[in-house]
């Protein structure tokens, strides 16, 4: 009976599961299960799958994902949950392991994790080194932009743009104008925020990347809050982190455009921090894979720290 770790994959024919699967295919210190197509619903099968496992990876809508946890009996199970089912529960882990001092060690030794979303994941690793270090208010007034590739819609609105109907597909959308995203709640407790912040996403017709952006105002600022202030606590935050870099002062100057696609098919997210000093305007980034550091990429990285317990 082989002693390597069983990694149940749970959903992986979504957008998200396709792309574990593929990072995990060719691992030799692991072993994968997926079910096959007619066994996908199959309540006892599902059950059965995830309890023989030693990690499962719920790649499901929130519904399905509580009902797979719901499904486990056996207390070894260790779960990451790449919904949005239990990114707020105080119960689970939240897998951002460059969040927060301790925080890699946390999900190493938890029994479940929960996934950070795409758009959360940029906006905290912003926010929350400014927002501990109080250069930026926890009640400022944030509005949050973030454009992304059309994958994040999962694999319906992949198909509207690589299908038979591509050349009617918009170029540009966005979306969420009722302000009641899911993904807000997410950001303000985990970037450390007393109110919740005006998100606004859209998408474009390119497969995946992210830039997403934070405008500040200097007089709504503390005083010590300068540009070079909240970039050098940024640098000092990820210092040595192997996944997220912060441009200095030379590649911010030099810095005209972001490519949101700049860090596809990598687990890679770069942070900057521009501004005009005259008129008072500061702008934080994040550009990063929503498939990688926004989705997959974080997953097998939470993965690959939760088997080295």
């Amino acid at each position: 009976m082989s002693t390597l770790p069983l990694i149940f994959i749970d959903g992986d024919q979504g957008t998200t599961g396709l792309q574990i699967h593929e990072r995990l295919r060719a691992r030799q210190d692991l072993r994968v299960l997926t079910l096959p197509a007619a066994e996908r619903k199959d309540a006892q099968r599902r059950a059965e799958a995830i309890n023989s496992a030693d990690i499962a990876l719920l790649c499901l809508p929130d519904a399905a994902a509580r009902e797979a946890v719901a499904m486990i009996s056996n207390p070894r199970v260790r779960v990451i949950d790449a919904s949005s089912a239990h990114r707020t529960s105080p119960d689970w882990v939240y897998g951002f392991p460059e969040m927060a001092a301790g925080q890699a060690e946390a999900i190493a030794t938890a029994l479940r994790v929960s996934n950070p979303g795409c758009y959360p994941t940029g906006a905290i690793a912003l926010l929350r080194p400014l927002v501990q270090a109080g250069l930026v208010p926890a009640d400022y007034p944030l509005n949050i932009h973030a454009v992304s590739g059309y994958s994040g819609g999962g694999r319906a609105q992949v198909e509207q743009y690589e299908g038979a109907e591509a050349a009617h597909a918009a170029p540009f959308v966005t979306y969420g104008l009722g302000l009641q995203h899911k993904h807000p709640p997410e950001m303000q407790l985990h970037a450390g925020l007393s109110q919740r912040p005006l998100f606004v996403p859209s998408y474009g017709a390119f497969r995946q990347g992210i830039v997403l952006t934070i405008a500040l105002q200097s007089r709504l600022l503390p005083a010590q809050a300068s540009l070079e202030r909240l970039r050098a606590t940024l640098q000092a935050h990820y210092d040595g982190a192997h996944y997220v870099t912060v441009l200095d002062a030379a590649q911010s100057e030099s810095t005209t455009q972001l490519d949101p696609t700049r860090h596809n098919h990598s687990n890679q997210m770069s942070l900057g921090v521009f501004g005009h000093a005259g008129h008072g305007h500061i702008l934080l980034c994040a550009v990063f894979d929503n498939l990688g550091k926004g989705a997959s990429g974080a997953a097998v990285q939470n993965l690959d720290l939760m088997l080295t317990r």
